[in-house]
């Protein structure tokens, strides 16, 4: 894979190589040229002429093509910032909802306590990441032997689910609902799987940790909140749904499956510069103007040294067989992206 990419790169350098080589050799033949046959001047003088012409032409027609790239990128972009608020809104209202049960009392009795006083500064990141050996805390919490049926890891994560950034370890009492994620929560989010623990407990070993999480001690008015706070996420997928375990196995499913990887997916697309093939082709427009359009113009306007033609001609010339050479590779990549 290496030795490809190396090749690979080696190919795209061969075209800027050889009209390097074209420039340097025709301005160092057109030069001898001049200084051999001073007439040649008017000949120069055509061929300037004509190079001015073809630099406009193909200015003209790049500087279409960027504006076009730049409209399509922008209406991309515009799309995808749409689904993205689409898709944040739903993680608020998830987000919402663990709330509503972290604070509930189905938990088991002193497991809050528990948690929240001796490991109030262990998070669910640093657990999961024990083998990195970032945190003794994470270590001295998995090597002690808990009371709590195993419900602790789930409580840990519903905590990780309720921050904004992974370096926090307090929840506040009233969360924050920023207007987009820190790249850095969403990704630890999709890593670990956030979300999962809903399907994991409440659906595959809810019958290992019923007598552990009891559903009927959150109160019936947080129940029909969190209900309608599942409605606001997915209608059709929780349309005639009620608060009890199959419903909070399947809310964590489809949040870990789908609301979450795509709120990373988009923050991505959203947070991306424009593609190096546009800086790419904005630097042959910028050389084309200078070389072929604004050099001769002011050659001919100030009646300089024919050096400054000699230069021109050769750079142009230069640039469009660049251009030619390139062009296929310009085209692959384009298909690529």
């Amino acid at each position: 894979m290496g030795n490809k990419s190396f090749i690979k790169d080696i190919l795209a350098l061969i075209p800027l190589i050889l009209s390097g080589v074209l420039v340097i050799t025709l301005g160092y033949l057109l030069w001898s040229k001049l200084n051999r046959t001073p007439e040649f001047i008017s000949t120069l003088n055509s061929i300037l002429n004509t190079a001015l012409i073809v630099s406009g032409i193909l200015a003209v027609v790049i500087m279409f093509y960027l504006a076009t790239i730049v409209i399509n990128l922008r209406n991309t972009r515009n799309s995808i910032v749409s689904d993205l608020d689409n898709v944040t809104q739903k993680m608020h209202n998830f987000r919402n909802i663990i709330d509503l049960l972290y604070r509930s009392k189905m938990w088991l009795p002193g497991l809050k306590q528990y948690l929240d006083e001796e490991y109030s500064n262990l998070n669910f990141f640093e657990v999961k990441e024990f083998y990195k050996g970032y945190s003794k805390l994470a270590i001295e919490f998995l090597q002690e032997n808990h009371p709590y049926q195993d419900t602790e890891n789930l409580y840990l994560e519903f905590k990780a689910l309720l921050l904004t950034s992974p370096k926090e370890k307090i929840i506040t009492e009233n969360i924050r609902y920023p207007r987009h994620y820190d790249k850095a929560i969403v990704e630890k989010w999709l890593e670990h799987k956030c979300g999962s623990g809903l399907w994991y407990y409440f659906g595959y070993k809810f019958a290992t940790y019923k007598s552990a999480l009891d559903l009927e001690a959150v109160y019936e008015r947080h129940q029909d909140k969190i209900m309608t706070l599942a409605q606001s996420i997915d209608s059709e997928t929780f349309e005639d749904s009620s608060f009890n375990e199959v419903f909070l196995s399947k809310l964590g499913e489809y949040m870990n499956k789908d609301v979450i990887p795509k709120l990373h997916q988009f923050q991505t697309f959203a947070a991306q510069k424009l593609p190096k093939m546009v800086n790419y082709i904005f630097i042959i427009f910028i050389t084309l103007v200078i070389s072929g359009v604004l050099l001769p113009l002011v050659y001919q306007l100030f009646e300089l040294h024919p050096f400054l033609a000699i230069i021109s001609v050769s750079i142009t010339i230069g640039i469009i067989f660049y251009i030619t050479t390139s062009f296929y590779q310009f085209l692959t990549k384009e298909i690529e992206v």
